[in-house]
């Protein structure tokens, strides 16, 4: 431990603030006047202080109001101590009473334990948590996953780790593994654990700068229109490729309203210790996405000409669609009930939206004109006037 006695330790560290949901976080936190410092490593393209500043100022430019800044520390979580510099281990010591550690990596596949989704989800845990031991930190939050609980059905309790349970995923796997090692920890007074579902886009705009999960058969059927003759794609031909009962269920949350929840709860004491399934009360049926990827990429995406001389069958649909989603097969599995006891009585006052039609195809529509992320960048979130925002009364 660094024997640097704090100064003002009312700061939150933060890790993962560049992801969509670690965005949401940063706006919610200081929108509640929380003093953040955040670990950022160097992109292809920016400095650390470089991607939070555009972070920060798009939501200002969204909210019309100034917000401050966070301090910004260089690291990578996949390096010994996170990457800090001991005058930065030093500044943490002082400053930073809680940590909140949101990153993760979403690869679902990948047997090298040097790889992801080992590397962040259980190395970067571990290294995470060697700059707790070495700071003092007293209050550990973890963003965690529902899907903990791997192949399990009926209901599962917020409590709920291991439990001999099968998984789909080596996702799932390295989040058990990193539970575990946080739920073990010691030196924090308290360690507090979320579990959201499948993070989807902006519950108002729609916007999301992640395509994994729904977005990903999207994506597919996006792609593959441009191959097929209109109405060939069709939700029921995707459910069967898929190999899901259409009565199967997924539990999609916005990502506007998981960051409401879990900002409210870094705040509150009586949610230390706790652990929360941010799940939606309301899971959509495969019969819903299954209809919502035919509308939306009919309606939004280029359909192929019936003259191109390159069109190609449903068949060749079926055999692409089937090879590329191989992975995603066990994810689209039914979802068990989520308990969401805990998350209730914390946050029962931050109502889920309903992710019903028009909210979906909102959030397809953004996908679609983004072309999934291969913009260069993605549009700037434009907020509802109507509507407004979760996050800006989460405390």
């Amino acid at each position: 431990m660094i024997d640097i006695p704090a100064v003002d330790r009312q700061h939150l560290l933060v890790t993962g603030a560049t992801g969509l949901l670690g965005s949401y976080l940063v706006r919610d936190l200081l929108l509640d006047g929380q003093p953040l410092a955040v670990v950022v490593r160097r992109s292809r393209r920016e400095s650390p202080e470089a991607r939070i500043e555009r972070i920060v100022s798009d939501w200002e430019i969204e909210l019309g109001k100034r917000l401050p800044r966070p301090r910004v520390l260089a690291g990578d979580l996949t390096a010994p101590r996170c990457g800090l510099s001991d005058a930065d281990l030093g500044w943490v010591a002082r400053h930073c009473s809680g940590v909140l550690h949101n990153a993760a990596s979403l690869s679902f596949r990948g047997s090298d334990r040097a790889a992801e989704p080992w590397l962040s989800n259980v190395t970067g845990t571990a290294n995470m948590l060697d700059v707790v031991r070495a700071t003092d930190i007293e209050h550990l939050h973890h963003v965690s996953t529902a899907y903990v609980c791997g192949l399990r059905a009926g209901t599962v309790a917020e409590d709920d780790l291991d439990v001999g349970q099968d998984f789909g995923n080596d996702y799932e796997r390295s989040k058990v593994e990193a539970e575990t090692m946080i739920r073990a920890a010691t030196g924090p007074a308290s360690v507090t654990v979320y579990r959201p579902s499948i993070i989807v886009g902006d519950s108002h705009t729609g916007f999301t700068s992640t395509y994994h999960g729904l977005f990903a058969v999207l994506r597919l059927g996006h792609t593959l229109l441009t191959k097929v003759a209109l109405g060939s794609t069709s939700g029921p031909a995707i459910l069967r490729l898929l190999g899901v009962a259409p009565s199967s269920k997924k539990n999609f949350v916005p990502v506007d309203w998981v960051s409401a929840v879990i900002a409210h709860g870094v705040q509150k004491p009586e949610a230390r210790g706790r652990t929360f399934h941010v799940t939606h009360p309301e899971p959509v049926s495969n019969v819903a996405i299954g209809a919502l990827v035919q509308e939306a990429v009919e309606r939004y995406s280029k359909a192929a000409s019936p003259d191109d001389p390159e069109l190609c069958d449903e068949q060749w649909f079926a055999d692409n669609l089937s090879a590329q989603l191989d992975v995603y097969r066990s994810y689209f599995r039914n979802d068990p009930t989520f308990d969401r006891a805990n998350t209730e009585a914390i946050a029962g006052h931050i109502p889920c939206p309903t992710l019903d039609h028009s909210r979906l195809m909102r959030m397809a529509k953004f996908a679609i004109d983004q072309d999934f992320g291969r913009a260069p960048r993605p549009a700037r979130r434009t907020a509802d006037p109507v509507a407004g925002t979760l996050g800006a009364s989460v405390g």
